[in-house]
């Protein structure tokens, strides 16, 4: 039941090239930043990434987004984030837009073993209709859009139906975590955290904070250890180390 490995990078040493990767984290908080950086130094490639948006300001899948490692992103942000968007149009990565609510839905659906559902978000627009460009062809044309997908009304009202996310890895970030996988996130540190985790088949676990089983009340536990395989402690520097996406500052008093 001890699932700490000794560090980040033994935890990702067997990710394979092309492999679908759930991370958690939204803007620069909950990001798994040292399970990235170790697949960085790695020099893994081709990787499949679900995840809200893909990094900001340089930092965490920004990393390895500028490396050229990603081959396609299936998020509900691109932002601020320039070198996303160029790599975009420029046809060098596919990018599946979803709504962000959809996106969490179908992560935890797939945790939770329900293939698909039917949402009332997209019907209408190119979510549900088809036609989102997937991937463009470098010179301003379409390479790969979006299927149609099946709607079906329920009590009068259109839904769209989508299919459930299941991925090969998820990498995650908690506040405390013990030997049995168990992990507790810190406020909005948590955002797409536990759902990502549910939809890894392999779950790593950064904790800023290891302690022994029992130490974590049943009733604060977030996350069930059941839905990760592997936990690796954060240094106490990696741990403090959190990015400020936009800093906003107030004028002194006079």
């Amino acid at each position: 039941m001890n699932k700490v490995v000794a560090s980040a990078a033994q935890a990702v040493a067997d990710i394979p090239d092309g492999a679908s990767v759930a991370v958690g984290g939204f803007g620069l908080s909950g990001v798994p930043k040292a399970l990235i950086q170790a697949l960085y130094e790695r020099g893994t490639s081709g990787l499949r990434i679900v995840s809200n948006n893909c990094g900001a300001n340089g930092e965490g899948l920004a990393l390895l987004l500028s490396a050229g490692r990603i081959a396609r992103v299936t998020g509900s942000y691109v932002g601020a984030n320039k070198e996303f968007a160029r790599q975009y149009l420029a046809g060098e990565l596919e990018l599946e837009m979803i709504p962000q609510g959809t996106l969490a839905e179908r992560l935890r659906s797939g945790g939770a073993g329900i293939p698909a559902f039917y949402t009332p978000a997209g019907v209408g627009t190119l979510v549900a209709d088809g036609g989102l460009p997937w991937r463009y062809d470098g010179a301003g044309g379409v390479a790969v859009a979006s299927p149609a997908k099946e709607v079906r009304v329920f009590d009068g009202v259109e839904h769209v139906l989508e299919h459930a996310i299941r991925t090969d890895v998820a990498l995650v970030r908690a506040a405390v975590g013990d030997r049995h996988g168990n992990l507790v996130f810190a406020k909005s540190a948590r955002n797409f955290n536990p759902l990502a985790a549910q939809a890894g088949s392999v779950t790593i676990a950064e904790v800023e904070r290891l302690v022994e089983p029992g130490e974590i009340d049943p009733d604060a536990v977030h996350l069930p250890g059941v839905f990760v395989q592997r936990v690796v402690a954060l240094a106490p520097d990696e741990a403090t180390a959190k990015g400020i996406e936009k800093r906003t500052t107030r004028g002194a008093h006079h």
